[in-house]
């Protein structure tokens, strides 16, 4: 396993060992050994998925403390532009988003800690998405802003995604209040 830094810190782009055949391939998505010789020691206690079809928008979540959520997610199926935006207030980055292309061919793995909004758009039909969590869900402290935020600016390489209710009414970035 390799670890890519992004812009911003904390925020890690991991290519796994992918080893490939005839057969097909073989690859450890996690093994909290490695993750701990790479410097990173999380505790991950869900894992979801979801099954989207192309053009579906979902964020940008995020949980409040003491639920802050860290995630390490991946595509299994399909393709996705994965954005995480920084919303640490004493970060030197705070505000600023960073993405990648996650897919099933390149195998990618994004962590993105707690204190960082997520979302992503599909790119392919029937896309599944895995994510591991170190912390469990939380209604309560769960929180949206909203994916076409002006401040933010974000290019999702779409201008009319499919969105939840959720996601239509999450807040202006000029209205959050940074508990991180």
């Amino acid at each position: 396993m390799e670890i890519v830094k992004t812009k911003i810190p904390d925020l890690y782009i991991i290519k796994p060992q992918v080893f490939e055949d005839h057969r097909g391939y073989f690859f450890e998505s996690y093994n909290k050994e490695k993750f701990l010789q790479l410097g990173m020691d999380q505790n991950f206690v869900q894992d979801n998925e979801s099954k989207s079809m192309k053009g579906v928008l979902r964020g940008l979540h995020f949980q409040r403390p003491p639920h802050a959520q860290g995630k390490l997610v991946r595509v299994v199926k399909g393709a996705v532009l994965d954005v995480a935006v920084d919303l640490r207030k004493s970060s030197p980055t705070f505000g600023q988003w960073e993405s990648v292309e996650l897919t099933e061919k390149n195998k990618l793995m994004y962590w993105v800690p707690a204190g960082f909004a997520h979302g992503f758009v599909t790119l392919e039909d029937d896309t599944v998405f895995s994510y591991k969590c170190t912390t469990v869900y939380n209604k309560e402290s769960e929180a949206c802003i909203r994916w076409d935020d002006p401040i933010l600016n974000i290019d999702w390489k779409i201008s009319q995604p499919v969105l939840s209710e959720k996601d239509l009414e999450g807040m202006f970035f000029k209205d959050f209040d940074s508990p991180f």
